[in-house]
């Protein structure tokens, strides 16, 4: 839209409010594109309304601070550790997955499969480190949250203004409007929820998770001087939010007002569940035939997603994907829909999506990918198809 190109601001970005859907960009991160790239791709997604829709991405955040990294001319990871990490004395930080991976003492990941956490990966998350990809410690968290509350550095002196820190944690956008007249609403900031609480004090943190295997949460209450970071090395269940709601209450009313644990983890079942339209269904007692399989092979091209290559191993058609060049086995469903099994970040455990190819005279002209269609962009086609349009 030119129109956004034009005037949105690096605050529309941090806000959620440029109209990017929810999550736009991880798709592209889940096959191995680099910031730039899906930054550059993200120009093919339909946008909603400017100024007039919130919808949280990392990749959002991830565009305000690849702004300002531009306007200092050098990059974001070296920008955030000069301007913030160590005038605030947070040397067990970094924005880069290299840094966390050098350090001795570290955290593995642990996923939540078969009803257990598990340390099955790693998560590389330096495509969207500004939103997602800085590894701390909980004492240099804790000179974070001094920072946010005071704006003053390490050594006591004043590292922002409060002008500055008011405007980043006021609210800017709806997150959640109310339901009904007594609900309270809640808000974004720049980079922060923000929100009234139910004794009418202004409350303001955050909260991200991999599936693949952190938690972490802060809360601050600014009227009582007081915030509460907790980071955990396991798959989103609800842990981190809820031991700072129960401290929060605890602070202000001698005790839990409530299960925190149950509501939050309540909240955070689905974020598990399998994706793609044929995740447990079972397949066709009578499929119809497929064609040949060479007819499915060739080379395919997508604006948003970038080529695939259709292969023939043996008996077993592969598609092939993305810069990670993401091998994902092509079992026959029905007809000429195949099936594939993705495993990543925003694809958990038991994900199983329908390929489906469009074939006349026994020749493809373009096939469809469910699970990466959910913007309307997951179909590739044949160069004479594209030609053809």
């Amino acid at each position: 839209d030119p129109y956004i190109s034009a005037h949105a601001t690096i605050g529309d970005f941090m806000a959620h409010r440029s109209g990017l859907p929810f999550a736009a960009g991880d798709d592209l991160e889940d096959l191995g594109f680099d910031r730039t790239q899906i930054i550059w791709r993200l120009r093919e997604i339909p946008l909603d309304a400017f100024r007039a829709s919130y919808h949280y991405a990392n990749f959002g955040t991830t565009i305000a601070a690849q702004a300002v990294a531009a306007a200092a001319h050098m990059p974001w990871e070296t920008l955030a550790a000069q301007a913030l990490f160590e005038p605030l004395g947070m040397h067990s930080t970094s924005a880069r997955h290299a840094d966390y991976l050098a350090r001795p003492d570290r955290a593995a990941l642990h996923a939540f499969e078969e009803g257990k956490f598990q340390p099955l990966y790693d998560r590389k998350p330096d495509a969207q480190a500004p939103a997602g990809g800085v590894s701390s410690s909980v004492l240099d968290m804790a000179h974070w949250l001094e920072f946010l509350l005071t704006g003053n550095g390490a050594d006591g002196k004043p590292l922002a203004s409060r002008t500055a820190l008011l405007t980043a944690l006021s609210p800017h956008s709806f997150s959640h409007e109310p339901g009904t007249l007594s609900d309270r609403p809640s808000f974004y900031g720049y980079g922060f929820n923000v929100s009234i609480n139910a004794g009418g004090r202004t409350t303001f943190g955050h909260s991200g998770a991999f599936l693949l295997g952190a938690g972490t949460a802060f809360q601050v209450l600014p009227s009582a001087d007081l915030g509460i970071v907790v980071l955990t090395n396991g798959a989103p269940v609800g842990v981190p939010e809820s031991i700072n709601a129960s401290f929060m209450d605890i602070v202000q009313y001698g005790k839990p007002l409530r299960d925190w644990y149950a509501g939050y983890h309540a909240q955070m079942a689905g974020f598990d569940k399998p994706e793609g339209d044929l995740a447990g269904a079972t397949p066709p007692a009578n499929p119809e035939p497929a064609d040949a399989l060479e007819t499915y092979t060739g080379h395919y091209e997508n604006p948003y997603f970038g080529p695939a290559d259709i292969t023939l191993k043996g008996n077993k058609l592969m598609l092939t994907i993305g810069p990670a060049k993401e091998h994902l086995a092509l079992s026959h469903w029905d007809g000429e829909t195949f099936a594939v099994m993705p495993r990543n970040e925003n694809a958990p455990t038991g994900s199983r999506s329908s390929v489906k190819f469009s074939v006349r005279d026994h020749e493809v002209g373009s096939f469809t990918v469910d699970y990466l269609n959910k913007n309307g962009l997951g179909t590739w086609r044949t160069d004479r198809s594209n030609q053809s349009r």
